[in-house]
């Protein structure tokens, strides 16, 4: 019995290694992009990409009951996308970007980390017209706004705002500020005050 365990704990961290290395940069692999083969030659870039296999096991791990599909092809066109940093002047930078992007974006979306904050704006002075707020001490910060049937991870920006793909948060004197979508009109937005 003992000998069955010690078996299947040896396959099981065989197979979580296996799948861990699976997503780093394989630096022996002779068919290796630009990209790729900058960062193998590049000791922080490397230590990023270790880092993100790490994170991107965790997030898998998660998922594992959820959407492990849509992980996986977020993560195959993260990878596409990683590549075409060989068309920037600032390779590294491209990369080294993307890698602290990737990195804090499935934190907060798998919930890698505990959110520090949560908040629900009411916005134009309509009580039905609401985004509920989560903030996540990664780094850079996050936020995951939910607006509708809508979902947005947005980076906080040097300025202390909040920008996602179309979508933009900024916060003055208690006066929340929001943009969500594309040249959208802005909206004025408050924090509700929890029921007593």
């Amino acid at each position: 019995m003992k000998l069955l365990l010690i078996v299947a704990i040896l396959l099981a961290t065989a197979q979580l290694q296996a799948a861990t290395t699976a997503n780093q940069i394989n630096c022996q692999a002779k068919d290796l992009g630009t990209v790729d083969q900058l960062i193998c030659s590049d000791k922080e870039l490397l230590k990023q990409d270790q880092q993100l296999a790490e994170v991107y096991q965790q997030a898998l791990s998660k998922a594992a009951y959820e959407k492990p599909a849509v992980l996986k092809a977020e993560q195959r066109g993260w990878v596409k996308g990683k590549a075409e940093c060989w068309k920037e002047e600032d390779k590294k930078g491209c990369a080294s970007t993307l890698y602290i992007q990737r990195i804090a974006e499935l934190q907060a979306r798998y919930e890698l980390m505990q959110a520090s904050k949560k908040l629900l704006l009411s916005c134009d002075n309509n009580p039905a017209n609401e985004i509920s707020l989560r903030y996540y001490p990664t780094s850079p910060a996050t936020l995951i706004a939910d607006y509708g049937d809508q979902v947005s991870l947005m980076y906080q920006q040097a300025d202390r705002s909040y920008l996602g793909r179309n979508e933009k948060l900024s916060e003055q004197n208690g006066v929340f500020t929001l943009q969500w979508g594309y040249q959208a009109p802005l909206q004025s937005c408050r924090a509700k005050q929890p029921p007593l």
